[in-house]
């Protein structure tokens, strides 16, 4: 599979960041971070309505470290340094976000400063990060969410 041409190039660090993308675009980049040896972690959103379903998908997901605290902060602390999913840059992947964002707004915008903050700290340590999160087939994407 090859990127499109508003694909960031997920081997540069200078494209870090946080995404909206369509939900037919999540296999696209998946591939494409596989390809270029990126750790892939996708997390579904489906029925998420709150900060706690949130942290515990993600905990999930992310097979976060056993002592991950469940707050935001210990949630920034991870991201910031995913040492225990070995590779060189990592790919985050988001489905159904729609019903986050309509449920619990305020925890979907600490969810995309937390991974924005995340990427540009990957950023500034010279590796790949980057968030892709699937809007509703009914919503317009628009790239990038953050940067």
């Amino acid at each position: 599979m090859n990127a499109l041409p508003l694909d960031p190039d997920l081997t540069r660090p200078s494209q870090n960041g946080v995404y909206f993308v369509g939900d037919a675009d999540l296999a696209r980049l998946a591939a494409n971070a596989t390809r270029d040896e990126l750790a892939v972690c996708r997390t579904d959103l489906a029925g998420c309505r709150d900060k706690a379903a949130l942290l515990q998908r993600l905990a999930a997901s992310l097979a976060l470290p056993a002592d991950f605290g469940h707050n935001w902060d210990a949630l920034a602390d991870c991201l910031r340094d995913l040492g225990w999913l070995p590779a060189w840059g990592h790919v985050l992947l988001f489905e159904h976000i729609g019903e986050l964002q309509h449920d619990a707004d305020r925890d979907y915008d600490v969810l995309l400063g937390i991974l924005d903050d995340a990427a540009t700290f990957a950023q500034e340590t010279d590796r790949p990060f980057f968030a892709f999160l699937a809007l509703p087939a009914d919503m317009p994407a628009a790239i990038p969410a953050t940067h």
